[in-house]
């Protein structure tokens, strides 16, 4: 791994942590195993000498799995900081919001920016969205994103997994990635796998 960092682009990794496993509905996520292509991403980008920084969501005092106390808000098996890396708290969707991320980014000189991690259309897209909005040339890593079913709104509160799974009117995880694929292609990022990235080729 090179030891130089280089400017000009960077990865974020976004809110992939230990709180979503502890939720039944992580079974139903378009891709439980996500972590093995965010960690692919993460030896690219370490490989070249480029900045890597780990963004983790925090909702202290609720009771939550994103409550720092209960000790989940911690990366997914198999992924982990390394020395030196960046590693951010934030409480909003936006990785950029109540943090020091845009400060970091700009005084690094990174213009380019790559966002993975989980939830496609929560977090990763409200990051890539403000991220554009700031003047950063945003790449979104699709399949190293994860994200779960979502209920329609006013569905009954309390349902298991198998009632939401069975209603039509849930829109699934699959469903979910295609939405962001069509809203952010073109308007605020270029859409990549990560095959695409790595290997720096468009099929």
């Amino acid at each position: 791994m090179s030891t130089e960092i280089r400017t000009g682009a960077a990865l974020l990794v976004v809110d992939a942590q230990r709180s979503f496993l502890q939720r039944e509905s992580w079974s139903a996520s378009s891709d439980p195993e996500v972590a093995v292509r965010i960690a692919r991403l993460v030896d690219h980008f370490r490989e070249r000498g480029r900045r890597v920084v780990w963004v983790m969501h925090s909702e202290p005092g609720t009771g939550s799995v994103f409550d720092p106390v209960r000790g989940f808000v911690e990366p997914l098996p198999g992924l982990a900081p390394a020395a030196g890396e960046t590693r951010l708290t934030k409480t909003a969707h936006s990785a950029f919001t109540g943090t020091d991320l845009r400060r970091l980014l700009t005084g690094w000189g990174v213009r380019e920016v790559t966002v993975c991690g989980v939830r496609t259309e929560q977090c990763c897209e409200t990051t890539t969205r403000m991220g554009s909005e700031l003047g950063f040339a945003m790449t979104f890593a699709v399949d190293a994103t994860a994200t779960e079913p979502i209920e329609a709104p006013g569905a009954a509160p309390g349902r298991s997994l198998r009632e939401v799974l069975d209603d039509p009117a849930t829109l699934l995880p699959r469903d979910v990635v295609t939405r962001t694929v069509y809203a952010l292609s073109g308007r605020f990022a270029e859409v990549r796998t990560v095959d695409q990235i790595v290997t720096g080729k468009l099929e």
